[in-house]
């Protein structure tokens, strides 16, 4: 028997395209905000001195809001599938986010910016159905940079319509002067025009978007039948293509309803329930100083990005004030609007987009996600440590220009960063069962990263203005980042699911070579005299007829073991024991009983009939 070639591993670039467009809309509103944070702030009567502290506790209030729910998101998705959970978590924070843009007061921020805190819980969920799509560790790297890339993508328009479009009866009065809500409301028409993008993708993800999910596979999904009936007239239509599960002893060789003479048959009275994972599965070595880093990569990364726009809206100090003494006491910033903080973040999206695409799989491949990991830990605190003194620099030119140069070492950093660490800890799950789980537990563990660093920039930032020390907050980060660059140095690559698989899949290829059903060592005649017992019984020489009945007690004679030829020295002692075949007869038409217990059926259902009769065959237990 000839071996079939095995095909080269493929990523499902339908499906993936599908979690983007569901993915998009959560980074445009959660990065559009950045640019008129302190403006809307300022706009509730909170002094200049005081913008920066409130700034961080709004930020601090949505990480904390979201960790409260992280865990409890990603066990709904492992008990009701991946994609209902996040249909709704995208309509919540849709509701939300336009909440929060029609906020006029400081308490009612606070309120929506907690909302959206509560309803956002699909950075693990679809994280998880990444991993359950592309469990092959060499796909990865291309497939776990996609969904950074949605943000890198959505930060380049969140910002541009944070920047722009706030303010919009003074700024553009032709188009927006004669609405009184707008007028009302100042910050709501961005949050109105992102909520169409989060109808788009909650629309797409409806229709289009397949459960992955194991247990929720073969359950009925109304919204896919209605997106193959919508794009019906502008498909082809295709040969419908067989789906395989994933325990293969349980499919028929060919497709068709399944029969009792096609199911496997079980020792009577054995009920084996399916194992429920434990918190101990979740919470493996790896994996809790995977979650460790994550949780401190998150709190100085993502404060770094949220105090930017509060120190370039921070009015200019002159190097001529007599409060300043240089290299350390001096408390300016870049006294910027809004408009020219998003075109900034604009140009920083559009970098971490190119270096996602382009850089980071190749990168990732060649040298391995740790040493990246490892690499980018050890930059950031020189880059927060660098980023005040941008302040010093004498006209308005040089200083966007030096911090834009900054800006851009840290986002090549945070691309590689994040995706490595997801990574990580994905491969680090004890069983796919638990990763939704894992990622849930990512999620809230991390937020409170998130919520703690913003909140401790945004303190030593007013702390430090006040008595002229603006370096303090950067500074902090930088201690932060040193801090979480030490765990790092204690994780290690694991296999992850791919590997498994693979193994698997080699396994049956042996199997399928016609060595397994080798002659053993001792020469068996083809014939044999009648048992003194009455039974008949005929041994079979395989090389001659190997798929015929036979008919006999299960003596160790009858049995047809591997050779050492065909099993791998390192698999499994249980695995190879399960190799073992011995051949028994399977007359077709029979009800349960026949086959001895233990046995497992393996049908083409070609005699499936009502009448029970059928086409013989051969099983193997």
């Amino acid at each position: 028997m000839v071996k079939e070639a095995k095909r080269a591993p493929q990523l499902p670039k339908q499906q993936l395209l599908i979690l983007a467009v569901c993915r998009f809309a959560e980074p445009v509103a959660m990065t559009s905000v950045y640019p008129y944070i302190p403006e809307m702030i300022q706009s509730f009567n909170v002094r200049d001195d005081q913008v920066a502290k409130w700034a961080g506790l709004m930020s601090a209030v949505f990480s904390l809001s979201q960790c409260l729910t992280g865990i409890a998101w990603g066990r709904a998705s492992d008990r009701f599938g991946r994609k209902p959970i996040i249909l709704l978590a995208l309509t919540c924070t849709m509701i939300s986010s336009v909440m929060f843009g029609f906020s006029k007061s400081l308490v009612w921020a606070f309120i929506t910016r907690s909302m959206q805190g509560l309803s956002n819980g699909n950075v693990g969920i679809i994280r998880t159905a990444v991993a359950e799509l592309v469990p092959q560790r060499e796909l990865q790297p291309r497939a776990f940079s996609v969904m950074p890339l949605v943000w890198n993508i959505g930060s380049i328009f969140g910002p541009s319509f944070g920047g722009s479009l706030v303010h919009p009866v003074e700024r553009y009065p032709q188009l927006f002067g004669k609405i009184k809500v707008l007028e009302k409301f100042p910050f709501a028409l961005p949050n109105m025009l992102i909520s169409v993008i989060f109808l788009f993708g909650i629309t797409s993800g409806f229709l289009f978007l397949h459960e992955t999910l194991e247990e929720r596979k073969s359950r009925p999904d109304y919204g896919l039948m209605l997106g193959k009936l919508l794009s019906a007239p502008c498909t082809r239509q295709r040969r419908r293509r067989r789906t395989w599960s994933s325990n293969e002893e349980e499919d028929p060789f060919l497709s068709g309803n399944s029969s009792e003479m096609s199911s496997p048959v079980t020792k009577p009275g054995v009920n084996v329930p399916p194992k429920q994972p434990r918190w101990a599965d979740v919470f493996s070595r790896q994996s809790n100083i995977n979650l460790l880093v994550y949780t401190f990569l998150a709190m100085h990364s993502v404060a770094y990005d949220q105090l930017l726009p509060i120190f370039m809206h921070y009015p200019v100090q002159s190097s001529k004030d007599p409060q300043v003494h240089l290299p350390w006491k001096f408390a300016g910033g870049f006294g910027i609007d809004s408009n020219r903080i998003g075109l900034l973040f604009t140009v920083y999206g559009v970098f971490g987009m190119l270096i996602q695409f382009f850089v980071f799989p190749t990168f990732a491949r060649k040298y391995g996600v740790l040493n990246c990991l490892r690499a980018c830990v050890l930059t950031f605190p020189l880059i927060y440590v660098a980023t005040p003194f941008t302040a010093l620099l004498p006209t308005d030119a040089s200083r966007q220009g030096v911090m834009m140069g900054l800006m851009l070492i840290k986002c090549f950093c945070g691309i590689f960063a994040f995706p490595c660490s997801t990574i990580l800890l994905t491969n680090s799950a004890a069983s796919l069962k638990v990763l939704g789980t894992l990622n849930g537990v990512a999620t809230s563990i991390s937020a409170i990263g998130r919520a703690a660093g913003p909140a401790l920039a945004g303190a030593t930032f007013t702390a430090g203005v006040d008595i002229g020390y603006v370096v303090i907050s950067w500074w902090t980060l930088a201690v932060v980042g040193i801090i979480g660059a030490v765990p790092v140095w204690s994780l290690v690559e694991m296999e992850g699911f791919g590997a498994i698989e693979d193994e698997d899949d080699d396994e049956d290829d042996e199997l399928d070579d016609s060595d397994v059903f080798a002659a053993p060592t001792e020469p068996e005649p083809k014939t044999s005299a009648l048992q003194s017992s009455g039974t008949h019984a005929r041994k079979v020489s395989v090389a001659t007829a190997p798929f015929e009945d036979v008919i006999g007690d299960e003596s160790p004679s009858d049995s047809r073991q591997l050779t050492p030829a065909t099993s791998r020295g390192s698999r499994d002692p249980s695995r190879r024991a399960s190799l073992q075949l011995s051949r028994v007869a399977s007359p077709i038409g029979l009800g349960p009983g026949v086959v001895p217990a233990g046995a497992r059926r393996y049908s083409s259902d070609l005699g499936a009939t009502r009448s029970g009769m059928g086409v013989g065959g051969t099983s193997y237990y």
